[in-house]
């Protein structure tokens, strides 16, 4: 069974930068697409960023504003998601997902609904 485990959360100040790891266990770095999500206090579970299999396609929500990117690094078996300019709002828990049912438009590969396997989350926290 795949397994998702990430880490490289913690607590920064607004405009500080994190770089978030999920170490997947298997191959399936490189072979479906992948994906970031995160949950902030009272908020429902949104799209951060998705990867397809080659590391050629990317899709942001609009939130990131050029402020976040997502690669992988299929040797090492990892999702990345570097994080500059952070943001009081940018307050959640993050996660990593794989194994998607459909990845046919963006709306499929950036919906929580849409993953079977899922990490247990890194949280972020950023102060202003």
């Amino acid at each position: 069974q795949v397994q998702l485990q990430e880490s490289g959360g913690g607590s920064v100040q607004a405009g500080g930068s994190l770089r978030l790891s999920c170490v997947v266990s298997g191959d399936t770095v490189g072979r479906d697409w992948m994906a970031w999500f995160r949950q902030g206090p009272g908020k429902e579970r949104e799209g951060v960023a998705a990867i397809d299999s080659g590391g050629e396609n990317t899709h942001y929500g609009s939130f990131t504003r050029g402020r976040f990117t997502i690669s992988q690094d299929s040797a090492k078996n990892t999702l990345y998601l570097q994080m500059i300019d952070l943001e009081p709002d940018d307050t959640a828990m993050y996660y990593c997902a794989a194994e998607p049912r459909a990845t046919q438009f963006v709306f499929h590969v950036l919906h929580p609904s849409n993953y079977h396997r899922w990490g247990q989350g890194t949280q972020v926290t950023v102060s202003s």
